[in-house]
Formats: C-alpha cells, structure tokens, sequence
C-alpha cells in the first residue's frame, strides 16, 4: 500500500473548493460525469490513432444511487488510470489530464471533444462527499487503483481486484447533502447539466413493451422488457450539420429543448462556424410581440455539450437575449468553476459573429419567401428594431429587411418608402414627412383625415419606437417621422391648393383672444387653422418634439434627456371654417359661449383618452343636461 500527501500549496484545499471555487454545490455531478465523457472521448481517439489496440465498444456512463448505504456511484468505461497516473493527475491539484492530452495530441484532437479544461473538476466531488473512492483499471495492461481520501490531504493509493477497463468514483454523501440521495434531485440535475452529453448515460432501468408478431393471436399478451434507462440524447441537432437535418427536425429539437412550451417556433438560424473560433448552435424566433417584459434567460449556453447556463449575456448579443435555443463553443472563456465568463476578446468576436449570422438569416428568410416574413413581422419586429437601436452592425443590414407596416396592412422597406412618398408627401423645406400611428383605434379620427387627403399612414406600436425613428432620421437628414395626431399634419405637408378660412382676420383675432380667456394656457397652446368643413372642429395635437421626447423618457430615456417630469402640453386646433367656429364668435353670451367651449374642448379631450376623473364625471353630467 503507498500513503502519501497530495500535492497542493495550502494545508487543506477542500474546505476551499466547497465554500469558494465553485458557486453552486449541484454541480459536482456535472464535473464527474464531464471526467468519464472525457475519459471515453480519449479512449475513442486514441483507438482511432491506433495507440490503443482495444475494442471501443458501446461505452457508457452510468449514475447509481445506493440510499442506504449514502453512496452514489458515477462509472465509465474510458480509458481509466493506473497507479501512477492516480498519484499524477488526482494528487496533483489543479494538474490538468485534458490540458496534458490535447498539448500532446493537438494536432490530432482537437475534434476529439474533450470536455476537462482546469483539472479541478474532480474535487467539486467534496462539496457533497465526506469521503470519496476512485477504484480505476486503465486500458493498458497493468493493475488496477483504488484510491480514498477523506476530505483531508491525507490519502491512501492501493491495488484493486477491478477487471473492466473504466472508472468508478463513490461519493461518500456527507449528512449535509443527503438530498443528492433521492432519485428525482439527481434526475433533475441529469436532465439540466447532462441531457445533452456526447456519451450515453444510463440511470436505473425502465420496462420497453415490444411490438406483438404480425401472427400472434389476438389475446396474446404483449411482451414486456427492462431496458437501461438512458437519461440523455448524445447527438443533439446542434451537434449536425444543417443539410442533415430538415424542418421538423429542429421542431423536435426546439420541443426537446422546451417540453413545456406548446407553441411552434417561428423559424431558426443554425449556427456552425470553426474559424477564427468554434461556434456551433440554433437559435429559435418564438412569437414575441411587443412585450420588452418578456423573459429573458431562455438561450442555453454549452461547452462541448456540457451544459454550462442559461445566462448568456456577453456571448449572445443583448437583442436576441429574447430568443430560445442554444450556443456551444469550446472557446467561451469561462472561470474555474464554469459559472461566469472571463473577459476576452474572443467573446467579442463570438457576439458580432452571431449578430451577421441574424442578420443574414433574416435578410434570405426575406428574399426568398418575403409575404411569409411580412405575416411573421408583428411578432418578431420588437427583437429586429431593439437590434437596430442597440447594435451597429446589426442596424447597417437591417435596411434590407426591416419593414414598416401602414394601417391598411401593407409592408415597405425604408427605400421603397422613400421613392412612394416622394412625390406627395413633403414638407415646405422639401423633407420627406413620414407619418405614422401609435394606435390605429384611439388615433382613427386622424389616420382618417389624414387618408382623406391622400396620404400614407404608417402603424409603428412598438414601446421603443420614439427611439428607433430618432436614430432613422439622424442618419437620414432628409426625412422625419410625425404621428398623424401631432402638429396638424397640414401644416407640414406641401399642398398645391390652400384652404381658404371663412372668418377674416379680425374675426380670427377676436376668435382667438375669446377661446384664449377660457382655454388653459398653462396646457393648451390655440391655433386658428382653416380645415375643410368636413374636419373636426376641435382637434387636441401635441408638438412632434415634445411628445417624442416625453415617450423615449418613459421608455427608457429619462435619464438620458433629462426630461422625466416633462409638463403636458398640447395643440388647440380650431377650425376656423367649422359652424362651432362662427357660434362661438357670434355669441353675445359670455356664459352661452365658455359653455360652448368648455364642451367642444372635452370632446376634443375625449377623442384623445384625456378625458379623466372628475372632469369626465361633470362632461358626462353636463351632455345629459345639454340633451334634455
């Protein structure tokens, strides 16, 4: 029997591993079974080189729970160790076996998709354990190890009576951790950390009933088996190539990865890049609408199919942290315990790889079937147009593809609209004025007027869209944006003919000092404008600017423009060839008149939602009285 003491810099190296090095203490199942994979997936290649002259077989890794005896038992049929290499890669903290192997074997494995990066994976196994057992016969031919230690620097390394090549480590569960004791804790943390492992793992055993024989009678009873339960699909879609797969393949792979969700995914983009990193994955587009609330955290991240998190911030860009899926890339650079990523350059890279990857996903989803992609518009455009304000490079492609939908339900690139609303929709300074709708029902009145007399109507809803257009219009000097129910749209479009007002200039003026005396100053600003009869003759409108600052404040800008607690302030528009016009002028009634105001004011306020509290209780009050 050999004793000795590991080789490590500090008295006692566990207590550290349990409270610090790793974050959560769930994971040590994840770190043991990464070890078998990683010990198969050496013996694999080393068979395929030619250097181990044994059968490979059908390997696999198999979890045990023994409850009365407080064990679990996690074993593999790799390339296990011998004596030496015990004392070498488990005495020697931090000494890395898969570091050592891909150095030796780099030219040859770098596909060989070793999981072991820090060495330090093994001792995650004393967060649970009290004692933990290795009993290891290597594919060579030389004896068998089994080494103990009980938590302490203290070991023991001794031959063991094991035949099969392989590893088995036993946890000795400490009373802290018996939970890692019951069957559904470690199917749980199968199914999150190693569902998609590159080697079969098996967990208990379940009944298989077979098919009955084409000639079996009728009251035969059908057989039934007990078949290895295996836990994990070592072949996930991600892992092939796309032409391998066809559409509803990712379908499955999307229901696999999300058993609870019922609804279809809109489309996917497969990811497979290996240079000047290795990137593998598919990302999913669900339904999103318009939501900013919706949940985020729904992308999972991997490390050569070990399952790492479902934080990938850094690595996705922060606009399709909206999206389902997944990402694996052996080249994330992750810390000791794989919690969190280490800054790098390389993550930078991953990031902008994956917003051109979108980019030119949606742009041939586009071109290729483009009334499919307008059906999808509404409910993918709230991840497309946080694109466009957050990322550069996504917003210098988006042009191609980012559509803007009018009320009547048509679709227009930005250029399409430009060279359609050239010609009629301009302002006085030859600015192409684009006007749009926040909400097609409280803003029908003006989409109304507006369509009336020609013009085109866009329906932007989105809760950043005040952001968005003030990027647009700051990269297009030539254009603006207006909502239809902002400074009355004739004033900012050019028209051949002009309305000629019914009221002259004095009348207009004693017009105005009137509606002044009785109208808030302090929230309406009056304006005489000669409309058509047919328009209102009240209109509530609210200064383009103002308004739009107001909504990028509540929307996320307040800090930023310093307009938090921005006072309304709106637009009276008055007809001045409207009959309610003349009524008020030429009422001696001062009382009679304020009324009249007062009542074609609150109309005005009602058609805008304005109408509140007790204001709308005395409007309502006063119209009974009005009818009677």
């Amino acid at each position: 029997m050999t004793t000795g003491k590991i080789n490590v810099s500090v008295e006692n190296i566990f207590p550290l591993i349990k409270k610090f090095l790793y974050s959560d203490h769930e994971i040590f199942l994840r770190e043991l079974i990464s070890n078998g994979t990683d010990a198969t997936l050496k013996l694999k290649h080393l068979i395929s080189i030619g250097e181990a002259k044994v059968e490979y077989g059908n390997p696999m890794i198999e979890v045990k729970i023994d409850k009365e005896g407080k064990k679990i038992h996690i074993i593999d049929q790799g390339l296990g160790m011998t004596a030496d290499e015990v004392e070498k890669y488990i005495n020697q903290v931090a000494f890395s076996g898969a570091e050592e192997f891909l150095d030796k074997y780099k030219d040859s494995a770098k596909d060989s998709g070793i999981i072991g990066h820090f060495g330090l994976g093994f001792y995650s196994a004393f967060m649970v354990a009290e004692k933990v057992e290795i009993i290891t016969k290597s594919f060579k031919d030389e004896p068998a190890a089994h080494w103990t230690c009980d938590g302490s620097p203290e070991f023991t390394l001794e031959p063991a009576d094991k035949t099969t090549r392989g590893t088995e480590i036993i946890l000795h569960v400490a009373e802290d951790s018996l939970e890692f004791l019951e069957d559904a804790k470690i199917k749980d943390l199968l199914n999150k950390y190693n569902k998609f492992m590159p080697i079969p793992i098996k967990f208990g055993t379940k009944t298989q009933t077979l098919p009955k024989p084409e000639d079996a009678p009728e009251d035969a009873v059908a057989e039934t088996i007990t078949v290895d339960n295996i836990i994990n699909n070592p072949n996930p879609a991600w892992t092939k190539q796309p032409t391998e797969l066809a559409a509803e393949d990712y379908k499955t792979f999307y229901h696999e990865l999300y058993p609870m969700q019922f609804d279809e995914p809109l489309f996917h983009i497969h990811l497979n890049v290996d240079y000047p990193f290795n990137l593998t994955g598919i990302l999913y587009f669900p339904k999103l609408g318009s939501d900013l609330q919706i949940q985020k955290d729904k992308i999972q991240l991997y490390q050569n199919q070990v399952y790492v998190t479902d934080n990938v911030e850094g690595i996705v860009p922060e606009f399709l942290m909206m999206l389902k899926g997944v990402v694996d890339s052996p080249d994330i650079p992750l810390n000791v315990s794989r919690s969190g990523l280490q800054a790098d350059a390389a993550v930078k890279k991953i990031s902008n790889y994956i917003t051109r990857k979108v980019a030119d996903k949606l742009k041939s989803l586009f071109t290729e079937n483009r009334e499919d992609f307008e059906q999808k518009w509404n409910d993918i455009k709230i991840v497309l147009e946080y694109g466009m304000l957050s990322e550069d490079k996504f917003y210098e492609k988006a042009g191609a593809f980012v559509l803007y939908p009018t009320v009547d339900g048509k679709f227009h690139t930005l250029e399409e609209l430009k060279e359609k609303l050239a010609a009629t929709q301009t302002d006085k300074d030859g600015k192409l004025v684009i006007l749009y709708a926040g909400n097609k029902d409280a803003q029908h009145s003006y989409i109304a007027t507006a369509k009336d007399k020609g013009y085109e109507v866009l329906l932007l809803d989105s809760p950043i869209i005040s952001h968005l257009i003030q990027k647009i219009e700051g990269d297009n000097s030539n254009l603006t944006f207006v909502r239809v129910d902002s400074d009355h749209i004739d004033n900012l479009i050019k028209k051949d003919e002009t309305t000629i007002s019914k009221l002259s200039d004095e009348e207009q003026t004693s017009l105005k000092t009137v509606l002044e005396t009785i109208v808030p100053k302090q929230t309406y600003s009056v304006q005489l404008e000669a409309l058509d009869s047919n328009s209102a003759p009240f209109i509530i409108t609210q200064p383009e600017f103002m308004r739009r600052m107001k909504e990028m404040s509540q929307s996320g800008g307040g800090g930023m423009f310093g307009m938090g607690n921005m006072p309304e302030m709106y637009n009276l528009v008055v007809n001045t060839n409207s009959e309610l016009a003349s009524s008020i002028l030429n009422n001696k009634d001062k009382d009679a008149q304020e009324s009249l105001v007062k009542q074609a004011l609150d109309l005005a306020k009602l058609s805008q939602n304005l109408l509140k509290g007790e204001a709308l209780t005395a409007f309502v009050k006063r119209s009974f009285e009005l009818i009677k």
